[in-house]
């Protein structure tokens, strides 16, 4: 009788099962017959479980310390990852066997983990999700060439230990190619998607401002490299300077920037036109969104969300909303006519796209349409658990 795969999935920088593309990832590996661990942190005063079995899944928790956005911090943060990572491999090692170690970056460090277990007939599976030194760079306002050379480095060790990369779009795949000096056969697209599943019906009792007409929405991570104060300019033009009171902005999430963007929409004064609703329940979140007449896309261009797939925009599609973004190569991609686009990093041509949209109720409705089949018909989980299970095939077929 074969013996039945098993896999290790690795994920620092969210918390399972709440990761958007490690749990479904993980999911559909267990659902083609893999048996599937995943370590993950338990994120910031959580009181989850050091274990939990989920949706026939082993989860495997680590306490993780707040950090900042200064450099000791993330070397503390990822010391600490990495050591309880490295301890919680033996222990899954022991209990339940692996032979796939499937590392989620960021952070680029797990490769080191890999090649402890390459002694052992372990394969490795980088995922890269993000261009960390890209992301480095934005997040300390490209002040340090030693740490984004530090990053390069951590980065192309990743790829060449891996003995398969999986990536989340064209863009990523080729900087694989030429950065990483991988072989094209070597490098799998599989793209972000969305879990979220839609209502049948709207309900309009969770709107966050009754007197407001029009909503405007954002879901998502509010780090420096997320560009939501764009979303908060782009309000104070309509509101303050083109006499638009009849909208209202509500976001849900969390990070890093989030202090910054509270204290800007009140300087603003946009505090009765925002709402900081935080990470939600999924079910309420769905109500939320169902409600948004606009969603938004504020992610800059600064050189690394050119080349990301936002796995917002994809709940927004499968919700069918029209979306508003910056005109990036990626973001295009995946809305196509789903989305109007403004002139990158251009606060009042934001403005202007929404502004085209809250006095169109035709067109929102044509681009949510538009949004509603293209995830349906190309981008849904469905199409991504096609190529995730190709490079599984490939990297345990015979001769790998």
């Amino acid at each position: 009788m074969a013996k039945t795969p098993s896999v290790l999935m690795i994920v620092e920088n969210t918390v399972a099962p709440h990761d958007q593309r490690v749990w479904p990832e993980a999911l559909m590996l267990h659902d083609c017959g893999y048996q599937v661990c995943v370590i993950s942190p338990k994120g910031i005063s959580d009181s989850r479980e050091a274990y939990t079995f989920l949706d026939g899944i082993h989860v495997y928790r680590y306490n993780l310390p707040s950090i900042g956005v200064k450099y000791v911090n993330y070397i503390l943060e990822y010391s600490i990852a990495f050591v309880m990572t490295f301890w919680l491999s033996f222990k899954i090692w022991f209990r339940h066997g692996f032979d796939v170690i499937h590392v989620a970056n960021p952070p680029d460090i797990f490769f080191m983990v890999a090649l402890f277990y390459r002694f052992f007939g372990k394969k490795f599976v980088f995922d890269q999700h993000d261009l960390s030194p890209e992301m480095f760079q934005v997040i300390f306002n490209k002040r340090s060439k030693i740490v984004y050379n530090l990053m390069r480095y951590l980065e192309f060790c990743s790829y060449r230990v891996a003995d398969l990369v999986i990536v989340t779009n064209e863009s990523q795949k080729k900087i694989a190619i030429w950065r990483g000096r991988c072989q094209n056969d070597k490098v799998f697209v599989v793209r972000n998607s969305s879990n979220l599943k839609p209502l049948s019906e709207t309900l309009s009792a969770h709107r966050t401002n009754s007197q407001a007409t029009y909503f405007l929405g954002y879901v998502g991570v509010m780090g420096v490299q997320d560009g939501v104060e764009h979303a908060l300019y782009a309000l104070d033009e309509l509101v303050h300077k083109r006499g638009r009171q009849d909208v209202s902005l509500v976001l849900f999430g969390d990070g890093t920037n989030l202090p910054t963007l509270r204290s800007l929409a009140h300087k603003l004064k946009l505090d009765e036109y925002v709402d900081f609703k935080g990470w939600v329940l999924h079910e309420y979140l769905i109500e939320c969104l169902s409600t948004v007449d606009i969603a938004l896309v504020p992610d800059p261009e600064n050189g690394l969300n050119e080349f990301s797939t936002m796995i917002k925009t994809m709940d927004y599609m499968i919700l069918g909303k029209p979306i508003i973004a910056f005109d990036l190569a990626e973001t295009r991609f995946s809305a196509q006519e789903a989305a109007l686009y403004a002139k990158p990093n251009l606060t009042e041509d934001f403005a202007n796209k929404i502004e085209i949209l809250l006095d169109d109720e035709q067109l929102r409705i044509r681009m949510g349409d538009i949004g509603r089949h293209r995830m349906k018909d190309a981008l849904g989980w469905e199409h991504s658990k096609e190529q995730l299970i190709c490079a599984y095939r490939t990297l345990l077929s015979p001769g790998n």
